[in-house]
């Protein structure tokens, strides 16, 4: 599955505004209700499952980059949402440093194999420096789709 199939020039936050992990993931989930990725009546679920998820390993992998995600019977397909910060959020990171980039994903429970894919997708996006680089510099979400496209490419 391709990084650009499970998120939209809609579903990229280029100024979010929380300083900490866990509004970071509330803003993010926000996200995916406002777009109807989300029933707003599981808004609360997937918060928790996302939450739960993150308070057993903080997925601040270190480079400026988090990847909260989670398992849940609130969506029927795998979808995510790519958000920037200019401030930086503290995501208890491996490195100690604040989070620039992150991508919050979810996969409908019981698809483990989809899950691994996801996240190896995602990581392999978020590891390349010049896509980092240029993901920071991006001015509007759709110049973000793009380069998620021309990398895909």
């Amino acid at each position: 599955m391709k990084f650009s199939e499970i998120i939209s020039p809609s579903q990229i936050v280029l100024d979010l505004k929380a300083t900490d992990r866990w509004v970071a993931i509330e803003e993010l989930v926000n996200c995916l209700v406002t777009q109807k990725c989300i029933v707003e009546t599981r808004r609360d679920s997937v918060i928790h499952a996302v939450k739960t998820r993150e308070k057993t390993m903080s997925t601040g992998i270190g480079f400026g980059i988090a990847i909260p995600h989670a398992s849940t019977d609130a969506i029927e397909k795998v979808t995510a949402v790519l958000a920037r910060s200019s401030t930086g959020i503290n995501f208890d990171s491996l490195d100690n440093q604040p989070v620039k980039l992150v991508v919050l994903f979810l996969v409908p429970t019981g698809q483990y194999q989809q899950h691994l894919k996801t996240l190896a997708s995602i990581s392999r996006f978020l590891n390349d420096r010049d896509f980092r680089e240029q993901a920071e510099q991006a001015k509007t979400a759709d110049d973000l789709y793009q380069l998620i496209l021309k990398r895909e490419s």
